[in-house]
C-alpha cells in the first residue's frame, strides 16, 4: 500500500505503470519544495522491487532496505547543498550497465536536478537517449523549464499540487499526533507542503527562524534606499535559506494584498495578522501588488542562479517605505 498523502493522481499513474508492464526509463517529478517528491520517488522504488503480495507492502526486505537507503540496486542522489556534478552522473552510467543485485530495478534518484552542472546535464542525456534495460531514473525539480528541453521530453513528468491546507492538519493529528490548532496553524503556514508542516511540527527552531525573518521585513520597510542594503548582503551569509525567505515575505505581501481586498478568512500567516492590520493601513493596494511581484520576480532569478546579492538589492529598492505618515 502506497504510504503517500494526497497526491492520488500520481500515484494511481505509478502503480498502473507497474501493473501493467509499462515502466518508463525515466520519471520528473515537479512541485514546489517539500511537497512530497522525494518522498514519492523512494515508495515507486519500493513499488518497483517490492517481493510482497500487495505492492509496495512496507514489509518485506527490498522495502524495508529502500526506507533505511540500504537497497543495493536503489540510490538517492543529491547535491547536498552544491550542485550535482559530471562525476555523479558518470558514476551512476557506470552502476546502470550493471543488472540489478536484488531486486528487479536499478533505480537512481537524482534529488532537485536543476542544481546540477551544465556538464553533468548534457551527460545525463546519454543515459536518457540509450536507457539500459533494467534501470530507471527519477529526477526531481520544482519546474520543468528549468532543465534542458531534451532532458524533459525524454522523462514522464508527473506534477505534484499543494495539498489542501484541511487534509494537512488532519495528517498532522492523525499520524503525528500534533494538537488540533497547532496542526491547523502549521496547514496553513505549509502553503499545501506537508513535509514542511511534518518538519516544523518537529523541530520549533523553523518557526522561529520564520518569526525572525518576518521581524527581519518589517525591519527593513522602515528604512529606505541603499541604507537596505547591509540587509541584502546579511541574507546572502547563508545562500541555502534564500529562496524559502523569500517565499516566506510572497506570503506576507498576498496576506497584505488579501486584507486591503477585506478578504481575512484566506491569510495564511494568521498568527500575525495583528501585525499586518497595522500595517496594512499604511500602503496602498498597488504599492503591495508591486512589491508582491517584486518578490516572486527575485524568487524567479535565484532559481535561475542570478547573483543573489544583485538580485535581493534590486527587490529592496523596489520595496515601499513603512511609515506612519504614508497615504
Amino acid at each position: 500500500m502506497w504510504n503517500i498523502v494526497g497526491h492520488e493522481w500520481a500515484v494511481g499513474l505509478l502503480a498502473q505503470s507497474i501493473a501493467e508492464g509499462n515502466v518508463s526509463h525515466a520519471y520528473l517529478f515537479t512541485g514546489p519544495a517539500h511537497i512530497g517528491k522525494t518522498t514519492l520517488a523512494l515508495e515507486f522504488a519500493a513499488a518497483l522491487n517490492c517481493i510482497g503480495s500487495e505492492v509496495p507492502c512496507g514489509d518485506c526486505l527490498a522495502c524495508r532496505k529502500i526506507a533505511v537507503g540500504t537497497h543495493p540496486d536503489v540510490r538517492l542522489i543529491s547535491g547536498e547543498g552544491k550542485a550535482i556534478g559530471i562525476e555523479k552522473v558518470r558514476q551512476i552510467q557506470h552502476e546502470a550497465i550493471l543488472s540489478p543485485f536484488e531486486g528487479r530495478w536499478r533505480v537512481h534518484i537524482l534529488s532537485d536536478f536543476q542544481d546540477a552542472t551544465p556538464e553533468a546535464a548534457n551527460c545525463l542525456l546519454k543515459t536518457l537517449e540509450e536507457p539500459p534495460k533494467h534501470e530507471v531514473l527519477l529526477l526531481t525539480v520544482p519546474e520543468a523549464d528549468l532543465l534542458l528541453p531534451t532532458v524533459v521530453s525524454r522523462c514522464q513528468v508527473v506534477v505534484l499540487r499543494r495539498l489542501p491546507i484541511a487534509v494537512i492538519a488532519e495528517t498532522l493529528q492523525t499520524r503525528w499526533k500534533v494538537h488540533a490548532a497547532d496542526a491547523s496553524l502549521l496547514a496553513r503556514l505549509s502553503g499545501g507542503r506537508l513535509g514542511w508542516a511534518i518538519a516544523a511540527a518537529g523541530d520549533s527552531s523553523i518557526l522561529e527562524k520564520r518569526k525572525q525573518y518576518l521581524d527581519q521585513l518589517m525591519k527593513l520597510l522602515q528604512v529606505q534606499g541603499v541604507h537596505r542594503w547591509p540587509y541584502a548582503k546579511e541574507l546572502c551569509k547563508t545562500p541555502g535559506t534564500l529562496k524559502g525567505v523569500l517565499d516566506l515575505w510572497s506570503t506576507w505581501w498576498r496576506d497584505m494584498l488579501l486584507l486591503k481586498l477585506e478578504c481575512p478568512a484566506q491569510v495564511t500567516n494568521s498568527d500575525r495578522r495583528d501585525d499586518m492590520m497595522q500595517a496594512v493601513k499604511l500602503f496602498d493596494p498597488l504599492e503591495i501588488r508591486m512589491a508582491l511581484q517584486s518578490t516572486r520576480n527575485a524568487r524567479e532569478q535565484l532559481e535561475r542562479n542570478a547573483n543573489a546579492q544583485l538580485a535581493l538589492e534590486v527587490l529592496f529598492l523596489d520595496y515601499p517605505l513603512l511609515r506612519n505618515d504614508h497615504k
